[in-house]
């Protein structure tokens, strides 16, 4: 098994689209060695669900970034509330972190939350009307998961908007200097946040996750980074979601037109909609500390391991006929969440928020369509998430 020479996921078809090229590397090995950034580095992409599955649940891929870069030196500058998050640890401080983050995504929880849900995404669309060109990124797909977690949090109002620029700034692959000053304007921010009295807030989001934090054991610079991580991690993927589901059911006009005339599928269809093209295209950081064998391939200690989820949702070998966006198939299975212990804890919410947003948008507008070709939409040039950059419609 040769390695390709150049890496396969920065090329720009790659971003706009990567399937055929995760098509490409799956039918050749569902394990395979690629050259990743510049300097000769490599690492092990993972492509095949059963293959992506097992990798997820193997102790011996180590989501703890910090000892993987001990003795290899990095010009990079993040902060460390972003760079030492739950994501980026091992039990037992995994185990800690997310004692502490799993009750804020209980069913009860979100359940209770959903009335606040509605009320913002009303507010976000109280201003649209059939015939407005709208993007739905900007207008909604955005400030709708950034103003939940951002309550969930106890974020002021006016600090909300300046939150999302930043975050919107981590994932952009094109530029670490960029990356890393966002970091420290996410972590400084939050730091302030969580150390500063706050008497007047008039809400107890903020003193109810201190306490929780403060009751799982965690330190103060434990509570910021996984303060920080919701904050990234809970409205970057969602956002996501919301503007590749919509694009999807755009492109395939039999699914929309069940969705509209019977919104009531829209709970069922999220799982289709998240394997169709999930919002999360490469998992976060792993890496080899033993030798391993992954899907009959050995994989030396010392090597960054990357499953990717959105190769793993178009397996056929899982899901037949992959690329079809199919309303009735069963696709529980899906990847899009990860699997094993550090499977996202928010995804109940992020659903909620997803079913709550293609629910108004396909019963108040339900003629809605693209304002421009599709082919002409720009994706996100970043391997971690997949998301478009902008969603112009016409409503209607």
């Amino acid at each position: 098994m040769t390695a390709p020479r150049q890496d396969p996921l920065r090329d720009p078809r790659f971003f706009t689209d990567p399937y055929p090229t995760y098509d490409r590397l799956r039918e050749s090995c569902p394990v395979r060695r690629i050259p990743t950034g510049s300097g000769g580095h490599h690492s092990y992409l993972i492509t095949g669900h059963a293959e992506a599955r097992e990798a997820f649940t193997d102790p011996r891929l180590s989501k703890d970034t910090a000892r993987f870069f001990a003795d290899r030196p990095s010009n990079r500058d993040l902060h460390p509330a972003v760079s030492r998050n739950m994501l980026a640890s091992d039990p037992p401080a995994h185990t800690r972190h997310r004692r502490v983050a799993a009750p804020l995504f209980t069913t009860g929880r979100v359940r209770a939350l959903r009335p606040f849900i509605t009320r913002v995404v009303e507010d976000l669309t109280a201003t649209w009307h059939p015939g407005k060109e709208i993007d739905l990124v900007a207008e909604l797909a955005v400030p709708l998961p950034v103003t939940v977690v951002c309550e969930l949090l106890g974020v002021p109002e006016p600090d909300r908007r300046p939150l999302a620029a930043w975050s919107h700034d981590l994932f952009d692959a094109t530029d670490t200097a960029r990356i890393d000053v966002a970091s420290h304007r996410i972590g400084d921010y939050l730091t302030r946040l969580l150390t500063t009295p706050h008497t007047d807030s008039g809400s107890d989001a903020l003193p109810s996750f201190l306490h929780a934090c403060d009751q799982g054991g965690l330190d103060q610079d434990e509570a910021v980074s996984l303060a920080a991580l919701l904050l990234v991690a809970g409205h970057e993927t969602t956002t996501h979601f919301l503007g590749n589901a919509v694009l999807a059911l755009l492109r395939h006009p039999e699914a929309l037109d069940r969705l509209r005339r019977d919104p009531d599928l829209i709970p069922g269809a999220l799982d289709e909609l998240l394997r169709y093209d999930s919002p999360v295209s490469v998992a976060t950081f792993r890496h080899s500390t033993e030798d391993l064998r992954v899907g009959g391939v050995d994989i030396p200690s010392g090597f960054p391991v990357l499953i990717a989820p959105g190769a793993a949702n178009r397996d056929p070998a899982a899901f037949p006929d992959p690329d079809r966006l199919d309303l009735d198939r069963d696709a529980g299975g899906h990847l899009s969440f990860g699997h094993g212990i550090h499977r996202c804890p928010g995804a109940p919410l992020a659903r909620a928020e997803a079913e709550i947003a293609l629910r108004t948008l396909l019963t108040r507008f339900p003629h809605t369509r693209l304002a421009v070709p599709a082919d002409s939409l720009t994706w996100r040039r970043t391997r971690l998430t997949r998301g478009l950059a902008a969603l112009p419609l016409v409503l209607g």
